[in-house]
């Protein structure tokens, strides 16, 4: 008697495992198998993206109900490679992606506290500025004219439509320019182009007034070989020069403290943050520099004339002022004069639009032994949850947007964010200082995503434009490549470095997918943008 109740005993547990596994483990794979958003083919069912597989891209279409869909989290659907939802043929898959709805999304109507400045108010700090240089450049012709010292003419005239200044006037609680603004091709293309009439240090070189101290690991930012340019217009620009090749990987021994700051980082970054929809980097351009004429004869800071000489192999050369002190710059050169680099464009003064520099919460060690709390510690975020501002709005949020970023670009040098204090807790912070991404293809350093993985949020736009951005049509290494194509200094990165960031962007959307196994996806994607109106989207290459 009692060893049929054993047996029917291990029977009955043996059935609740055998149901337990199949409802748990075998079910869900057939419902992807079978019913899922899984195949690509144009017309094929898709799952719903509230309860399915979200590593998987949605369907989307170029429509106004696919936008809405993809706000309600709703089944959406792709079209053909090459039309839109319409029939209409792309030639360009650039364009294709700015023309669709997840890239036309209304923004809300901006007020005063919305935008950073006001156009009265940036005049008359800019006229102010323009007139202090007017008086300081007669002053200086009349000692050279003094001392028979000839200088070079160079005109500038002060435009209140210049591009520069439409560009600040631009700015506001949510970027720093429009998805369809045609002024910001008008600044990367004065950036190329427009004659310089000044070379000077940047402030923070400035700042370290020729010391160094070299038993810091990390040098201060002024170390770094930098330099601001003024533009015939008022304009002006960061230069950094080309300090290594484009097929040049980052050494393995290298600390990413130590790492080469690479012009052509900078140029990508900001392609890559306008095609994420981030838009938070200030325009970004190559540029081939003159060092004599345009940097050399161009300066009146004898200091900075002072690092100029001419290499054996008769080159211009210059370096950076630590070099005397420290050994640990090395001069860049041109040839025999020309140089390339990337040409920044500056944000407006901090006087006018002042900025608050914050600790990133996931900042890095930077001692070669020591170790932060978010390395050791896997709930790190709910500690961060807690803290001030990260515990209510969505600087969180932007936070995982910029790590998504980094990541992207392989970035580990994010110590610090700035974001501007008009806008107070509800400012973006600004993806600055992008020189040390690019630096590895090969390597996908994936502790720069910690505060994706460790905080398991993101947002549905980002999402959506992510999966958006690892289909076949709109495939993030081939956007890229047409959008850096534009540039002068192409071929901007290799194709190494192309390629690597769709491997990065399937790493990104695997990391998410767990997330929402884990938590469900109600926990884990956060809704954070309203319906766009706009019943058709004009492709545009200057969004």
């Amino acid at each position: 008697m009692w060893m049929r109740r054993d047996r029917l005993l291990v029977t009955v547990t043996l059935a609740a495992v055998f149901g337990a596994d199949v409802y748990f483990v075998l079910l869900p794979k057939l419902r992807g198998k079978y019913f899922g958003d899984g195949c690509a083919c144009p017309g094929a069912g898709s799952g719903n993206a509230s309860q399915g597989d979200s590593g998987a891209p949605p369907r989307l279409s170029n429509s106004s109900a696919a936008s809405r869909d993809a706000v309600a989290g709703q089944r959406v659907t792709a079209v053909p490679t090459g039309q839109d939802a319409g029939g209409k043929k792309w030639g360009s898959k650039l364009e294709r992606l700015f023309a669709h709805p997840l890239y036309n999304i209304r923004s809300p109507a901006l007020g005063d506290e919305e935008v950073l400045l006001q156009p009265e108010d940036l005049m008359n700090y800019y006229k102010r500025k323009v007139s202090r240089w007017e008086r300081h450049q007669k002053y200086y012709n009349e000692v050279a004219a003094a001392t028979n010292i000839s200088l070079p003419d160079r005109e500038a005239v002060f435009d209140p439509e210049a591009s520069w200044l439409k560009f600040h006037l631009g700015i506001n609680r949510y970027a720093l320019y429009s998805r369809d603004d045609p002024n910001v091709e008008r600044l990367l293309q004065d950036l190329r182009s427009t004659a310089v009439i000044n070379a000077d240090y940047t402030q923070d070189e400035k700042a370290l007034k020729g010391v160094c101290d070299c038993s810091q690991v990390v040098k201060p930012s002024g170390h770094h070989l930098k330099l601001a340019l003024k533009l015939k217009d008022f304009g002006k620009a960061m230069f950094k020069p080309m300090r290594q090749e484009r097929d040049q990987e980052t050494p393995e021994d290298f600390f990413y403290f130590v790492d080469f700051q690479r012009h052509n980082a900078e140029i990508a970054a900001f392609h890559l943050d306008r095609i994420l929809d981030f838009r938070r980097v200030p325009p970004v351009a190559g540029r081939l520099i003159n060092v004599t004429d345009e940097i050399l004869l161009a300066t009146q800071n004898e200091e900075l004339r002072s690092v100029f000489f001419t290499s054996p192999a008769n080159n211009t050369c210059f370096f950076a002022k630590c070099l005397y002190v420290c050994k640990t710059e090395y001069a860049v050169c041109g040839n025999p004069d020309m140089l390339e680099g990337s040409m920044s464009a500056y944000l407006p003064g901090l006087s006018i639009a002042p900025r608050i520099s914050i600790p990133s919460p996931w900042i890095r060690s930077y001692t070669f032994t020591g170790r932060e709390e978010w390395e050791v510690n896997p709930f790190y975020c709910d500690t961060v949850k807690q803290l001030y501002p990260y515990n209510s709005g969505n600087r969180l949020l932007n936070i995982i947007d910029m790590a998504i970023f980094d990541f992207l670009i392989g970035n580990m040098d994010r110590h610090h964010y700035e974001i501007f204090t008009k806008f107070g807790d509800d400012g973006f912070p600004l993806h600055f200082d992008n020189a040390r991404g690019f630096g590895k293809h090969s390597h996908d350093e994936m502790s720069i995503l910690a505060p994706l993985t460790q905080c398991c949020i993101i947002k549905r736009s980002t999402l959506l434009r992510l999966k958006l951005l690892s289909q076949e049509e709109y495939r993030l290494s081939d956007v890229m490549r047409e959008s850096l194509g534009h540039d002068m200094l192409r071929p901007v990165l290799t194709e190494p470095h192309l390629l690597a960031l769709d491997r990065r962007l399937q790493r990104v959307l695997r990391v998410v997918h767990k997330c929402v196994r884990k938590l469900g996806e109600a926990q884990v994607v956060a809704v954070d943008f309203v319906e766009s109106h706009r019943t058709t989207a004009r492709p545009s290459g200057s969004r």
